[in-house]
């Protein structure tokens, strides 16, 4: 009797780490992902386009892209785009990125004047992203106009892919 029950634990104890195993420890991912779009005919561009979730559960597009291609200096543009209605950004109000190992950044805020909505901001990583390291995650703090701040986490895998994008695709 106490070998069969012995077994059944066991058994049991195999079924969760399994499922645990097959759900990735309930880790939620976000993979970044490359694309093109023309921007006249003939000249393709990419940018880096993400959704995450932040802690309320909302989903937001995250978008890394190149701004001004006729200058010398491209600058690097961070578009984020929450859900109509749900959230209002504060504007002019910079982003604030922390690197994993606590240091602060800010970047300013492209709409400061004229945001198109109030669920979208966009801010300038051209001086930025070159002081982040490409192996670790973040955390972006979003100015809300409620004074708030909302917190969008993003994995290793996208700042790897971000760096990428600045460094080998033009």
């Amino acid at each position: 009797m106490k070998q069969k029950f012995q077994q059944y634990i066991w058994r049991c104890a195999l079924v969760v780490l399994v499922a645990l195993a097959v759900c990735g420890w309930s880790v939620q991912s976000a993979q970044a992902l490359l694309r093109q779009h023309h921007i006249s005919p003939g000249v393709l561009r990419y940018h880096s386009q993400v959704s995450i979730k932040d802690e309320k559960g909302y989903a937001w597009q995250v978008l890394l892209f190149k701004q001004n291609y006729n200058s010398a200096v491209k600058d690097l543009r961070l578009r984020l785009v929450a859900f109509p209605g749900v959230v209002e950004l504060a504007h002019p109000e910079p982003l604030l990125i922390e690197t994993a190992a606590g240091k602060l950044l800010s970047a300013s805020d492209a709409y400061a004047l004229t945001a198109p909505v109030p669920n979208v901001g966009e801010y300038n990583l051209t001086n930025i992203l070159p002081k982040l390291p490409t192996t670790d995650a973040l955390k972006l703090y979003v100015p809300l106009s409620s004074g708030q701040q909302l917190v969008l986490n993003i994995s290793n895998t996208v700042v790897t892919e971000w760096q990428w994008l600045v460094t080998e695709i033009d």
